[in-house]
């Protein structure tokens, strides 16, 4: 029977995944939204771009929704200090994916009037944008560390504020993920559409795919030399109870580093990262779209992988009080809840993943502009 550090473990792997999973499933149609007023010219070709993406971003969202309650349950002292301490960024996550997108897609084609859909086209791209900035503005908050504490009870308080959420780096890594996504997106678009919309989406993503590559190693020095990682310095019992409060903690230029030097293996990750992109970037202009996506998705899992290599085994450092920073090790839920749930991802998760795939090769093809103009009670 598998031992609680076990459990752990296998948690903080499959949260990585399911994070992943919606990176590469939900971003492409992220990026895509983003790209809407960038490769479209008039309103047959957004409409063509909102039909490559509406049958499918309802269900990408799933994925979304599998990491947050897999967080909440896994990981709940995690849970409590995001959804809580980033409290506005996540309100703005929400309203802005959770709320303006799906409205945008359901009214955009209730009116035929032009000033009715532009406004709409532009929540729509709005409903892109800014999460794949947000999203990678929480991620860089991860590596820097939320100001919060614990006190003898466990009762959480944080100390900061919304603005220090964009601090510099924080924004930097905001701008990385949306090239990420952007890459990915324009991939997508050029899989699904045909000239001149798929010509447009190559040349974005093949940009994008150079940005990721320049910011995704710039992130990689500011991280290496100048941000100050964490390190824990007292031994640390990976069968005890959850407790964050037991151990001591020591924050230092370049801590982030050091699971590289330990443990060279995870190298694999941020090289993942580049290889991908720069295969995204050679493969998408020779015709080879499919190729370039699958390159692209690798390039995402890459890059989020090498934010949980680096950060291991820290989930979410404390900046205000170092010794509250939570760990795989300390801020996991009880041995039974762990191993319930992980009985219910071995049975459930293959079954969302078939019926992924089904849905995909259902709606496999390219969306044409006779097939809108065909379908126009139905198309978006």
């Amino acid at each position: 029977m598998l031992d609680l550090g076990t459990l752990r473990v296998i948690w903080w792997v499959l949260l990585g995944v399911l994070f992943i999973g919606f990176a590469v499933m939900d971003g492409f149609d992220l990026g895509a939204a983003t790209l809407l007023p960038l490769v479209t010219r008039n309103d047959i070709e957004r409409r063509i771009v909102l039909n490559t993406i509406g049958p499918v971003w309802e269900g990408n969202q799933v994925w979304m929704i599998l990491g947050a309650g897999a967080l909440f349950a896994a990981w709940p002292y995690v849970y409590a200090v995001v959804f809580s301490g980033a409290y506005f960024g996540v309100l703005l996550l929400l309203l802005t994916m959770g709320i303006a997108r799906p409205v945008s897609f359901k009214y955009r084609s209730k009116l035929p009037t032009m000033f009715w859909r532009r406004c709409w086209d532009w929540i729509v791209f709005m409903g892109g944008f800014s999460p794949a900035i947000l999203l990678g503005i929480l991620v860089g908050n991860l590596l820097i560390g939320l100001p919060f504490y614990f006190d003898d009870s466990l009762r959480v308080s944080y100390s900061g504020s919304l603005f220090e959420l964009f601090s510099p780096f924080a924004v930097w890594c905001g701008i990385t993920s949306l090239a990420m996504l952007v890459m990915h997106g324009g991939l997508y678009l050029a899989i699904k559409t045909e000239d001149p919309i798929r010509s447009r989406a190559i040349f974005w993503s093949r940009l994008a795919a150079l940005c990721v590559i320049v910011l995704f190693a710039c992130a990689g020095y500011w991280i290496a030399y100048y941000i100050e990682g964490y390190q824990v310095v007292t031994p640390i019992d990976v069968q005890g109870y959850s407790n964050p409060l037991h151990k001591a903690v020591i924050s230092r230029a370049g801590a982030w580093m050091q699971n590289y030097h330990l443990y060279p293996v995870t190298m694999v990750m941020p090289a993942i990262g580049f290889l991908g992109a720069a295969g995204a970037f050679l493969a998408a202009p020779a015709g080879k779209s499919r190729f370039a996506f699958v390159c692209s998705g690798l390039s995402l899992a890459g890059i989020i992988g090498t934010v949980g290599v680096s950060m291991f085994p820290f989930i979410l450092p404390a900046s205000s009080q170092l010794g509250a920073s939570l760990l795989v090790w300390d801020a996991s839920s009880s041995y039974l809840t762990l191993l319930m749930m992980l009985f219910a991802v071995i049975i459930f998760l293959p079954i969302i993943l078939l019926y992924t795939a089904w849905v995909y090769r259902i709606l496999r093809g390219k969306v044409k502009q006779r097939d809108v103009m065909e379908h126009d009670q139905q198309a978006y």
